[in-house]
C-alpha cells in the first residue's frame, strides 16, 4: 500500500494495524521516504528485498554499489 505523509499523519492507528498484513510505503512530494513494516516478518527475506542478493562471489563491493547506484538513479 502506498500513502502520502499527510495520511499517515491522519489516520496513523488505522496504517498500524494495516501494517500487520502489509508494507506501507509513505510517499512525500511523490517519493517514496519511508515504509512500515511488519516487526515479526522474516528478517533474511527483509535484508534481502533491502539490499538484494549479491548473485556471483567474484563480483567486487564497488561493482554492486555502481549496479544499485544505476538502478536508483533509472528510477527517479
Amino acid at each position: 500500500m502506498v500513502i502520502t505523509a499527510t495520511e499517515l499523519k491522519s489516520s496513523i492507528g488505522k496504517y498500524l494495524s494495516l501494517v500487520e498484513d502489509q508494507d506501507v510505503y509513505i510517499t512525500k512530494n511523490g517519493k517514496t521516504v519511508a515504509i512500515l513494516t511488519n516487526t515479526k516478518q522474516n528478517k533474511v527475506e527483509a535484508a534481502k528485498a533491502l539490499f538484494g542478493i549479491i548473485k556471483n562471489d567474484s563480483e567486487s563491493l564497488e561493482q554492486i554499489r555502481e549496479e544499485r547506484l544505476a538502478r536508483y538513479e533509472s528510477s527517479d
